[in-house]
């Protein structure tokens, strides 16, 4: 397949897919195994993960009830997001996603960081995560070693994406029913304790509480403003859906469904659920260090909750691994195909599968293991933060991507998308804006403000490697290589 480029003007060179008809390029070689009931579980399932069973609890501590606004307002900016990506998608649906999109519309350069530095997200990403199951698993066996379980946990998800994508499909469709499942639980419990009043927590718990400690902006606008990192970072991965456009069995009716449900799915899971947590256990009484979920079912007197919460999470974190797996094996492919990553990596096995690419991140990830094992636990936190700067550089290129392809498609230059995104262009320059704002408030946040100095590193490097790949073959970055 041929990318498409478009010209510093914003005019394509060659011309465009055209309306989706619900087949990829064959030439990607992938096989379409995903079908509309795992791809909606992704997308739901891309929107839940540690950030929200976990991280919550420390942003409660920093903004108080107004943390149910700062998650209204980035669920807003993530919708504009999925609408874009949801018009460029309906355009041409490819696995490489935003990479190709940013490769076509703003560049050969722009494509390469964005394969690799999604690539790195999903590899740091993977090491954070399969850690973290390691870890929620010594609640329950104490006695085994932390690598013990990361290596497994690491083999077995390698060995599930080795199988089938419809494999891949199955494990995330079950780990995120099982997320959804206990959000829903959550919220049916507290709803039960609000109106019933039953339970430890009845004769206390009220609505009150959102705006009764200190008011809903106990820490003030600023303390509301420095959440929102921790806001970004749970959704993470939201944007999943888009790798997995070329082995869709129908993209053109599953994927405009899973990017439709974004606003219930933040408005039910995260604002639903803060809303119901907050009123059964009033802000001041959670901790950094604690789920805010543990801590309601603590309050709430059901002994279990610690144990069921601790299930849930592990499930979220092998989820996001499982991702992992599945989105660097396609990346590092996509960056191959289009001589930008060893050739090695354009191969698929019989099931259509991308063997060394995945291998690979996998060996990566397991290095990640040894890591974290042993350097401190500070420094692990550090990779997440540069997880973020990563993951909010897809962001940035879906925008900017999307805004390109919708001047072209206006002035007739390109077809125009059956799947147009709402309020464009202005909602693209909205959201753009509230990525930079999030990133300058990183700044000021002493643990968050290392990835502001890891993440130009990355980048020199990747500048670097564009340019000797480039002086050694320069046919390889010409608008029409083929793939």
């Amino acid at each position: 397949m041929t990318s498409e480029q478009v010209s510093g003007h914003g005019a394509p060179t060659g011309g465009g897919t055209g309306t989706l008809t619900g087949s990829a390029p064959p030439e990607e070689g992938y096989r379409r195994g995903l079908g509309s009931r795992q791809i909606q579980m992704i997308a739901i399932g891309g929107a839940i993960g540690t950030g929200l069973f976990l991280g919550a609890g420390k942003a409660i501590t920093k903004a108080g009830p107004s943390l149910i606004l700062a998650y209204a307002l980035a669920g807003a900016v993530i919708y504009f997001i999925m609408r874009a990506l949801g018009e460029l998608l309906m355009y041409r649906p490819v696995s490489g996603s935003f990479s190709e999109y940013a490769r076509e519309f703003l560049g050969p350069f722009f494509g390469f960081v964005t394969g690799w530095t999604y690539w790195l997200f999903w590899v740091v990403t993977g090491i954070t995560e399969v850690t973290a199951a390691a870890t929620y698993v010594q609640y329950w066996w104490p006695a085994v070693p932390q690598w013990v379980s990361a290596l497994v946990f690491t083999l077995v998800l390698y060995g599930a994406n080795l199988i089938s994508v419809k494999l891949f499909g199955e494990l995330e469709f079950w780990f995120s029913m099982i997320k959804v499942t206990a959000i829903l639980g959550m919220i049916l419990i507290g709803a039960g304790v609000l109106t019933l009043g039953f339970s430890d927590a009845g004769e206390t718990a009220s609505v009150s509480h959102l705006w009764a400690d200190g008011g809903f902006f106990p820490k003030g606008v600023g303390g509301t403003l420095m959440t929102l990192q921790i806001v970004m970072f749970s959704f993470l991965a939201v944007e999943l859906v888009g790798v997995t456009a070329g082995e869709s069995v129908n993209p053109a009716k599953s994927l405009p469904r899973a990017v439709n449900t974004v606003p219930w799915r933040i408005a039910l899971f995260y604002i639903g659920a803060l809303t119901v947590i907050l009123s059964v256990v009033s802000w001041t009484a959670f901790e950094p260090g604690t789920s805010p979920f543990v801590a309601a079912f603590a309050k709430i007197g059901l002994p279990a909750g610690a144990a069921i919460v601790n299930f849930v999470v592990l499930t979220a974190a092998l989820s996001s691994c499982n991702s992992g797996m599945y989105s660097t094996g396609r990346m590092l492919r996509d960056l191959a195909l289009n001589g930008q990553g060893p050739k090695a990596f354009t191969r698929l096995t019989a099931n259509g599968l991308p063997l060394l690419g995945t291998t690979f991140s996998a060996a990566l990830m397991t290095v990640g293991v040894w890591i974290n094992y042993q350097w401190p636990s500070k420094a692990f936190d550090y990779v997440v933060s540069f997880a973020t700067i990563s993951g909010m550089w897809a962001w940035v290129m879906i925008l900017a991507s999307h805004l390109r392809y919708r001047r072209a498609a206006d002035r007739g230059r390109l077809p125009e998308s059956t799947f147009k995104a709402p309020f464009a262009p202005y909602a693209g320059y909205v959201a753009l804006g509230f990525i930079g704002l999030v990133v300058v408030l990183m700044g000021f946040d002493p643990d968050a403000r290392v990835s502001l100095y890891g993440a130009p590193v990355w980048g020199a490097g990747l500048v670097v490697a564009y340019f000797t790949i480039k002086a050694r073959n320069p046919d390889t970055f010409e608008s029409g290589s083929p793939r």
